[in-house]
């Protein structure tokens, strides 16, 4: 049982889409990801998937309407709702989402991590 500072886990990295495991609460992983670009079109078929803002700005696109996250705030995105995260600059974001969750989803490409780093 150790206090995480957030901001020094996030210099200990500087690859993007690549979700780092910081800590691990119950089932589900609080992960650290740093994100630049669009994503993919994707969806988690039975896990939520929350979204923090620590630093910068993000834009999650749905389907039907976009919504931007800044700094200090954040989203759920129910299980079975397609989303493609989109960062003009680098973005800081934590993760809370069950150990099962893969981070593109329901897509299989060259962004997909299926081993985790902790830090």
């Amino acid at each position: 049982m150790e206090k995480v500072n957030i901001a020094q886990k996030f210099t200990l990295f500087s690859d993007l889409w690549s979700p780092k495991i910081a800590g691990e609460i119950n089932d589900t992983h609080v992960k650290l990801v740093k994100l630049k670009g669009e994503f993919v079109w994707h969806h988690h078929e039975h896990e939520d998937e929350m979204f923090l803002v620590v630093k910068g700005r993000l834009l999650l696109k749905f389907r039907d309407r976009d919504v931007w996250l800044e700094e200090g705030e954040f989203l759920i995105v129910p299980k079975g709702v397609e989303h493609m995260p989109v960062a003009e600059e680098e973005v800081h974001v934590l993760l809370l989402e069950p150990k099962t969750t893969r981070n593109t989803g329901n897509v299989e490409n060259e962004r997909t991590v299926s081993d985790l780093s902790v830090i």
